[in-house]
Order: C-alpha cells, then structure tokens, then sequence
C-alpha cells in the first residue's frame, strides 16, 4: 500500500511533535515534582509554573525541529502563546479537580490532563501557529 506524501509528511511532524512533546513534558514534570514534594507548593500552582517552562521548551524545539518554520517569532509565539496560554489552563483545571475535588494522586491526574491536550496542541499549531502560506 502506498501513503501518500503529505500523509507521511503530516505523520513525521507528528512523530517529531511527540518527542519535543517528551522533552518538555519532562520539563514540566520535574518542575511540578520539584515543587511539590521540596517546597510543598500546591499542585496546581506547581503544574502551572511547569506547564509554563514546559511551553517555552516546546516552543522553541517546534518552531525550529517539527515545523522548520521560517516564520517570524513576532507572528508564530504570540499564536503559540495563546494558545498555551489555552491548554494550559485546561490542563491547570484538571489538575485541579482530579486533585481537590476527586482527591486523586497528583501524578495520575498531570498524566490524564498531558493526554488531553497534548493532540489538541498539536492540531492547533499545525493548523494555525506554524501554517505557511498556501501559496505554492
């Protein structure tokens, strides 16, 4: 069977968005564990000062590795930025929630809310972040 080429190129920014992903989920988490468990700041504050570090990683690795874009970081971060600033306050909610409403581990609650809005971050900075022109 043979894929077709913007198939397979969707599919390697897609793979690539998965690993900056891991590099600055790995970011985000160690903030959030170091907050918790050394300064013993609650998880919700800690998952955002992560989530925001995490962002600034990602950011940075998408613009230059996964998109390749040629776009000015005047137009592409504030887009970006916004909607970090969007995801991150779902994910800050869930967190939330899964920890004081339901009285989960803060853990498995940050995983939960890392799956939620990990495609969702990625379908919003394909289709509108780093989107070139269409002119071809």
């Amino acid at each position: 069977m043979k894929v077709h080429h913007s198939v397979k190129k969707r599919l390697g920014k897609f793979m690539t968005f998965g690993m900056v992903g891991a590099i600055s989920t790995l970011v985000h988490y160690t903030t959030l564990v170091v907050l918790v468990e050394t300064w013993a700041i609650h998880p919700g504050a800690a998952t955002t000062l992560g989530f925001g570090l995490g962002a600034l990683v990602n950011y940075l690795l998408n613009h230059r590795y996964t998109f390749n874009s040629t776009k000015a970081h005047r137009d592409s971060g504030p887009k970006f930025a916004l909607i970090a600033v969007a995801t991150g306050l779902m994910n800050t909610l869930v967190v939330y929630e899964g920890v004081d409403i339901l009285g989960l581990n803060y853990l498995l609650v940050q995983v939960a809310a890392t799956g939620t809005v990990f495609l969702l971050n990625f379908v919003l900075n394909s289709l509108w972040t780093f989107r070139e022109s269409d002119a071809t």
